[in-house]
């Protein structure tokens, strides 16, 4: 039967389709009003995998792990085996560059000058396992790697020792970790360079030939940053959830996302890494220990190292807040079992993530604030670790955030004394929870009370008094090192540096002008004999506000004081 159709009336079929296009239409008009704009991701980094010697079969894992892990943590990756990559405009968009397995010569000059150039400039580099069997004729990347493959053993299982529990790479791993890989010996041993995070345990495996053995490492490099680790030769690595945090530490490191203290650290004594032995508790509440961490428990209390008294030192510890907690660092206070009586008489390092200025993490609590630019540039915030260096010389006390200097802090108050030596961790009270790692101490040679001879960096001679003369006013000079008793010198909790026992390096006259000469004279306690020792090796007179200064390098230049310029002729070392 034929249906019946009005002239110029649509079809049904064709109502239908119109409307169901509108329909679509609309839907898509709102879908495109309503949708988010994508995100862009916080950075973005270029994994190169270029070989030209062996070639790993893990790269496409590696690869894929990379852009796994970019996918979770919010970063955009590139990948690429082109040297064509490595241009000044090419690299600018990247805020790391990993070198994955790569070997042999893999970037010509101008590729190399546009690499150095950008990790100098403030760029990130991530060596991964064969990363360290390239470029073996380019000095500075073996200095930006660390060091060169030598050789290794058949793959085994092995060892690793964590040896810093702080930084992203390695936080979330226990004091040892067993895995199996392929183990590099290398050329050299990087440790004196570089901030080791992991070393091999060479017992625990056949074919180690280093004795100190690193095989994970990073260190600053001019204004960039470098990681390095010998683990990830095998495809099954990149798997393991362990190795891909750490490769994604390494990766955020270079990137500058977080932030750790990757300056080379070698001298340190344990004082607590998992035995609170030589430890006490003063106050109420406690400090649990567990996985080598001391954690905050009520308060308000302090633990503190009972066991010795330290007086010029470098401190290092590794903290972690929870939330808005609050605790610190308490240095320079005589003996006590009254945490109050040490806040009293000591100063605390403020560990706090809101406060006010003099109150809050990096000051010098209630006295000096931090830095505040620094100090949040070089923060992690609670949840992730930090590190802190408290350099005490003299009276100076210094505090480093990751490696950063955030304070820097003189006593001038008579009733308190950096040099009285004792430190402590604070609980301060319930639900302000802070955890500390790996407590170490290095004693400064020069330390008050020890002597030592003053080498010049310039001359590599040693201050000397003339003649061996003991009387007022015999001259400081230069004077090749022999260890005799006119070359050895002790510097005091008064900021003197005495020679002979009972005679004190002076400025002539109390003088401040260029040129003053620097003699000895009976010790009197007057600022023209205080001496500041800097961590860049200059002497500091405190009266005049000038440096011990030389102005040649051969026997018998005298010594004088100059306004400061950082020139080898005024630097120092204690030998």
């Amino acid at each position: 039967m034929l249906r019946h159709v009005t002239p110029g009336a649509p079809r049904r079929t064709s109502v239908l389709r119109r409307l169901s296009a509108a329909v679509v239409a609309i839907t898509a008009t709102v879908t495109m009003i309503h949708a988010a704009p994508a995100r862009a991701a916080a950075f973005k980094v270029l994994v190169f995998s270029k070989t030209a010697g062996f070639r790993h079969d893990a790269i496409p894992a590696g690869i894929q792990a990379i852009r796994d892990l970019g996918t979770a943590h919010d970063f955009a990756v590139d990948a690429t085996e082109d040297s064509a990559a490595f241009t000044t405009a090419n690299l600018a968009q990247y805020k790391a560059v990993v070198f994955l397995n790569t070997t042999g010569d893999v970037l010509n000059d101008t590729q190399q000058t546009a690499f150095q150039t950008y990790v100098d400039g403030g760029g990130g580099y991530v060596g991964v396992h064969s990363a360290a069997d390239t470029e073996y004729n380019w000095p500075y990347y073996g200095q930006l790697m660390g060091a060169w493959f030598s050789n290794h053993p058949a793959i085994q299982q092995a060892t690793v020792r964590n040896e810093d529990r702080a930084h992203a790479a390695t936080a979330h791993l226990g004091a040892t970790w067993s895995r199996t890989d392929e183990w590099y010996n290398y050329r050299t041993n990087p440790r004196q360079n570089v901030r080791v995070l992991q070393s091999l345990d060479e017992g625990s495996y056949s074919g180690g030939g280093m004795g100190d053995h690193p095989i994970t490492w990073c260190r600053p490099q001019s204004a960039g940053r470098a990681f390095y680790t010998g683990l990830g030769h095998t495809q099954a690595s990149y798997a393991d959830p362990n190795f891909r945090t750490l490769l994604l530490g390494g990766i955020r490191y270079a990137a500058g996302a977080v932030n750790a203290d990757c300056r080379p650290e070698t001298g340190y004594t344990t004082l607590y890494n998992g035995s609170t032995t030589g430890w006490s508790q003063a106050g109420p509440g406690s400090f649990a220990n567990s996985d080598a961490t001391l954690t905050s428990q009520g308060g308000m209390g302090m633990l503190w190292h009972s066991a010795k008294e330290f007086r010029s030192y470098s401190l290092k510890l590794d903290w972690k807040l929870t939330g808005d907690s609050n605790s610190g660092v308490i240095v320079g206070f005589p003996a006590t079992s009254d945490p109050g009586a040490a806040l009293n008489t000591g100063y605390e390092v403020q560990i706090d993530a809101t406060d006010t200025a003099d109150r809050t993490t990096g000051a010098i609590y209630g006295f000096k604030s931090a830095d505040l630019a620094a100090r949040d540039a070089a923060l992690n915030p609670p949840g992730q670790w930090n590190t802190y260096e408290l350099l005490v010389e003299g009276e100076r006390l210094q505090v480093f955030l990751n490696g950063t200097r955030v304070n820097d802090f003189t006593n001038t108050d008579p009733a308190r004394s950096l040099q009285q030596g004792y430190i402590g961790i604070q609980n301060h009270g319930s639900g302000d929870v802070a955890a500390f790692r790996n407590i170490r101490v290095k004693e400064l040679a020069g330390s008050p009370g020890g002597t030592s001879a003053l080498r010049g960096v310039a001359s590599n001679r040693c201050l000397d008094i003339s003649g061996a003369s003991q009387a007022n006013g015999a001259a400081a000079q230069l004077w090749d090192c022999h260890g005799q008793a006119n070359q050895q010198w002790t510097s005091t909790g008064a900021q003197e540096l005495r020679v002979y026992g009972g005679k004190c390096l002076d400025v002539n006259g109390a003088g401040t002008a260029d040129g003053t000469a620097v003699i000895i004279w009976d010790c009197n306690g007057q600022n023209n004999q205080k001496w500041r020792l800097n961590t860049d090796g200059t002497i500091t007179a405190v009266g005049a506000n000038k440096c011990l200064d030389v102005g040649g390098t051969a026997n018998g230049t005298r010594a004088r004081v100059w306004t400061c310029n950082g020139g080898t002729n005024q630097r120092w070392t204690r030998v």
